[in-house]
């Protein structure tokens, strides 16, 4: 098993001690994870791409690159005082994890009140903390980071495929861009799709219906329910104002034994529903049509029926304890409730 010491390029300094095996590509991806980078290439003391697994001899010293031509330690690093992070107009910055090289004009220039305004303005004022390599640490998410670097640098908001808009936002947010964060809200809303307002059949109601939780509302106003059937169907809270369920050919709305307690049906049209023993406590149901409508045994108690078309509907054995019955448009014969 031959053994190698793997540095950052350029520096001589924090080497990581590994076992080569396999091919390139895995001393690659181990050298990633020892050394926190994207490893692309590497290089022998002397400059030299390798660029096969066998010209690797044991305990060499080797230098991994992410992409950047090969600084030799001892004769082209940098002066000191650029190592450290000297308030030079270029800078790099670790964000997450990634480098990033721009210029402090970038940073300062175009939000002068942003957090990154701030940070790089002075030098030593924010107490900016640097990796082994002088780079500025950012402890923030670097895909977001990457599309605001880019406004700062040429004033255009441009997100690759596959870049969550609303991440971008929040990093906007963070660092206070706020000429960048009204272009995000504005993409994000056409981003958006546009709502979908074409009418549902009856059975994708029913089974929408079946899968909400007794405890969610649901809302359902204006929806056309033309000889639904719910038997037995539990729609207590529901809101179903100004609903048709009148269907023109004569088929006639079955709504038996439908736990209906609360719900909201105002204004709603429902001449000879089927709303046998369906229990409607506390509902509302003013001003609507239920003109032939079967109530019997049906539960009333403290349902408002103002203003509702009651004629011919069957209310016997229903109990209407509480229940509002002002401004009927039609007589409420005595023979039509027992209860």
């Amino acid at each position: 098993m031959r053994r190698v010491t793997l540095f950052l390029n350029g520096s001589p300094k924090n080497g990581k001690v590994v076992a080569v095996y396999g091919t390139l590509s895995d001393l690659l991806s181990v050298a990633s994870s020892k050394l926190g980078i994207k490893a692309t290439s590497v290089y022998n003391g002397k400059g030299g791409l390798i660029d096969d697994i066998a010209l690797i001899r044991d305990d060499d010293v080797l230098f991994v690159c992410e992409g950047e031509p090969f600084i030799d330690p001892q004769t082209d690093s940098p002066p000191p005082g650029r190592l450290i992070g000297a308030h030079t107009d270029w800078l790099t910055l670790n964000v997450g994890g990634r480098y990033f090289t721009t210029t402090r004009s970038t940073l300062v220039n175009k939000e002068p009140d942003s957090m990154l305004a701030h940070m790089f303005k002075d030098r030593g004022v924010w107490g900016n903390k640097q990796d082994h390599r002088g780079a500025f640490l950012i402890d923030r998410s670097p895909e977001y980071f990457e599309p605001i670097l880019n406004y700062l640098r040429h004033g255009q908001l441009i997100v690759n495929d596959g870049i969550n808009l609303l991440g971008v936002l929040e990093e906007a947010r963070f660092f206070g861009i706020d000429s960048l964060i009204e272009h995000l809200e504005v993409a994000i809303k056409n981003s958006q799709p546009p709502e979908d307002h074409s009418p549902i059949s009856r059975k994708e109601f029913v089974r929408f219906l079946l899968a909400t939780p007794t405890k969610s509302e649901l809302r359902c106003q204006c929806a056309n329910l033309q000889g639904v059937k719910m038997l037995c169907s539990n729609a207590e809270g529901a809101s179903l104002k100004l609903c048709n369920f009148e269907d023109p050919s004569g088929l006639k709305a079955n709504l038996e034994g439908a736990n209906l307690k609360g719900v909201d049906m105002e204004g709603s049209q429902m001449t000879g529903i089927n709303l046998r023993v369906a229990t409607l406590k506390n509902a509302k149901l003013k001003n609507c049509n239920l003109r032939g409508a079967t109530l019997a045994g049906t539960d009333l108690e403290n349902c408002d029926l103002s203003g509702c078309d009651l004629q011919e509907a069957n209310l016997r054995g229903s109990n209407v304890k509480g229940a509002i019955f002002e401004e009927m448009l039609t007589p409420l014969h005595m023979s039509q409730s027992v209860r």
